[in-house]
């Protein structure tokens, strides 16, 4: 019988989550770059019956991503994929984001898809911070698009040298990866595979928790309060979100980006 395998790479509480939802009757690779949190996500889900296999990862070395692909696909056919890893604001500077949330998304997209399996689907958490900025300029977008990987760091406009905000970063990283998505779905797709974005909005994650905690927790309570669903989101719901855009529901759907942010963006644009 051919093994499935789940990558989930970041084991906090979105991608322990999706290992829950997901992971039943596949090997689930976990993958952080936090040793500790790698251990205790490991020793909790192999103690709820999951096959789990640890594996530490930097998302800022092509080389150890690349490791990481090619070590998912000893295990067997790589199916599912669910990136969840990033840095926040209140986290880290500027270059740090950049660093992990742009460049360690492309490289992910353009590892995986040397491996992921015909008919398998993969997912990248970016954030509904990556709709509330301005479109980049045509010329500007093509080259989020279509630099390799490597080079995207030099590109001017996203340069740690030139944008030092980490407010800022963070909201451009998220526009990249719904760009790096559209543009990633064609060599997803030349393997029979798909690859789709989920936007969260607020949700009650220890990355979350510590983003309330921060002087942006007043501006972040106030849109939660004034969206249409008035709550946080929970890890589930963007495990529910990611089951769907994983699984055969949504055979149709690659390259675009879904929003699970109970309202938000939608009130702040419209309401």
């Amino acid at each position: 019988m051919s093994v499935e395998v789940l990558v989930v790479i970041g084991v906090g509480g979105m991608g322990r989550a999706i290992a829950r939802r997901i992971g039943p009757g596949k090997t689930v690779i976990l993958a952080d770059h936090h040793a500790e949190t790698l251990q205790a996500a490991t020793e909790v889900l192999a103690s709820e019956g999951h096959q789990v296999v640890a594996r530490q990862v930097d998302l800022a070395s092509a080389e150890s991503v690349a490791g990481l692909a090619r070590h998912a696909a000893e295990w067997g056919a790589v199916t599912h994929i669910a990136h969840t890893a990033g840095l926040s604001p209140s986290q880290a500077p500027a270059e740090a984001i950049l660093a992990v949330d742009l460049l360690g998304v492309a490289l992910v997209l353009e590892e995986f898809a040397k491996v992921v399996a015909p008919g398998g689907a993969g997912v990248i958490v970016a954030s509904m911070a990556g709709h509330m900025l301005p479109p980049l300029a045509v010329e500007q977008e093509h080259a989020m698009a279509h630099a390799p990987a490597r080079d995207l760091l030099r590109l001017p406009f996203v340069s740690p040298d030139e944008l030092s905000d980490p407010g800022l970063a963070y909201g451009i990283a998220k526009q990249a990866n719904h760009i790096r998505v559209r543009a990633a779905s064609r060599s997803w797709g030349a393997r029979g595979a798909r690859i789709n974005a989920i936007s969260p909005g607020v949700i009650s994650t220890p990355m979350g928790q510590a983003e309330l905690a921060s002087p942006l927790g007043d501006g972040m309570r106030a849109m939660v309060d004034a969206s249409p669903a008035g709550r946080l989101g929970t890890p589930d719901d963007i495990a529910a979100a990611a089951a769907f855009l994983l699984g055969p529901e949504a055979a149709f759907i690659t390259g675009t980006d879904l929003l699970v942010d109970g309202g938000v963006t939608g009130a702040m644009r419209h309401g």
